[in-house]
């Protein structure tokens, strides 16, 4: 079986890039088309895997300005030829999911939520802080993607989700019912510490929805030790606005962020996300998180028992929060079990699963199934 995957654009690491890795690991020969690739902004060993870039590859400074080429995106991945495939796996939250793909090639989309600028187009601009002017000379932009978005989510064939507030957003505007597969994590990296500090921990993008000025003027207010891990473009609005116990570690190695995580007191996540990787590897370190009530936090975590959640995203409701929680007796070992879950093994078991379910659909002699396990174990 013939399986090629497509991304949006490898130009910088995040959860879905890390959700690429392992489906490729899934289909080590499977080629990954993709708009633009940036080597520089990617892990090395990306250079080893065959990598199709659309014509925006020769976009100059690719990194920098492939947000500012929206219009292209469609045509870009409409241009691909997937003839020679079986199955395309897309991995999406805007413009894969819509290339174009002949009746016997089967589609499967894996995506991340809808097309934020598209569907959520206010929410999008006021967490992105994009003026009025702006907006207005966008809206033209904005509407033609809503349409284009609506003709491309039909070409799917299989909706795969990371969680129920994403199947919400795919039965609402794509009207398809959806299978819900949380992205892999490495759980096995993680450990519960016997010895726990006194600081908590977010590991995050510094950009305006994350959220991060909550937690930096929450635990400024409580005068209770932060660590935050990560750059971004409100550095220095987040450093201006922080007191003495909240520090800054900027970029952390992979390698490093295990025993920073097991030795936090808890993980704090004040941002609304769509699933949320980083508070599942404090879960499997055994620490208990603090969230906002909304996304991916109600499906990966348990109030009281893996962590708080606070209803309002305001200061004071996380204040509250970060009080209940050191009022909390949470079990370590309770946490690191119930992280297991998400675990890789259990993502790629269900993906496989998956995969042979909307195969057989059009091949039930089986024989799907053998060349699945025969492609993965190649």
């Amino acid at each position: 079986m013939r399986v090629a995957l497509v991304h949006d654009f490898l130009v910088q690491m995040g959860g879905a890039e890390k959700v690429l890795e392992v489906l490729h690991g899934m289909f080590p020969s499977a080629p990954v088309y993709t708009s633009v690739y940036e080597p520089k902004a990617m892990p090395d060993f990306y250079g080893q895997w065959d990598i199709r870039t659309s014509f925006l590859q020769n976009m100059w400074m690719k990194r920098q300005t492939h947000r500012l080429a929206l219009m292209l995106y469609p045509m870009a991945f409409e241009s691909f030829d997937f003839s020679e495939f079986d199955l395309v796996i897309s991995s999406s939250s805007c413009f894969a999911k819509g290339v174009i793909t002949g009746p016997e090639t089967h589609h499967l989309c894996y995506t991340y939520t809808p097309m934020r600028y598209a569907w959520a187009t206010g929410n999008y601009a006021q967490r992105e802080r994009i003026g009025k002017l702006s907006r207005l000379a966008l809206a033209p932009i904005t509407h033609y993607l809503r349409l284009w978005d609506a003709v491309a989510a039909s070409r799917v064939d299989t909706y795969v989700t990371i969680s129920a507030a994403v199947q919400r957003r795919v039965e609402k505007y794509y009207r398809r019912d959806s299978e819900i597969i949380a992205p892999p994590v490495e759980t096995s990296r993680f450990f519960v510490s016997q010895r726990v500090e006194e600081y908590y921990i977010v590991v995050s993008r510094m950009i305006p929805y994350k959220r991060l000025d909550l937690a930096v003027d929450a635990f400024s207010r409580l005068r209770i030790p932060l660590k935050v891990v990560g750059t971004g473009r409100q550095l220095a609005d987040l450093q201006s606005r922080a007191g003495d116990c909240v520090q800054f570690l900027g970029h952390v190695p992979d390698a490093d962020l295990p025993t920073l995580l097991s030795k936090a007191r808890g993980y704090v996540m004040p941002g609304e996300e769509d699933f949320g990787l980083a508070p599942v590897e404090a879960n499997a370190s055994g620490r208990p998180v603090i969230a906002f009530a909304a996304g991916g936090a109600l499906d990966t975590q348990i109030h009281g028992r893996t962590g708080i959640l606070f209803k309002e995203q305001t200061v004071d409701s996380l204040c509250d929060a970060v009080c209940q929680a050191q009022e909390t007796d949470f079990d370590p070992e309770y946490i690191h079990e119930h992280a297991l879950q998400f675990d890789t093994s259990v993502f790629k078991t269900r993906v496989h699963d998956a995969v042979v379910a909307t195969m057989t659909r059009s091949d039930p002699s089986g024989g799907t199934r053998a060349a699945v396990h025969a492609l993965q174990t190649h």
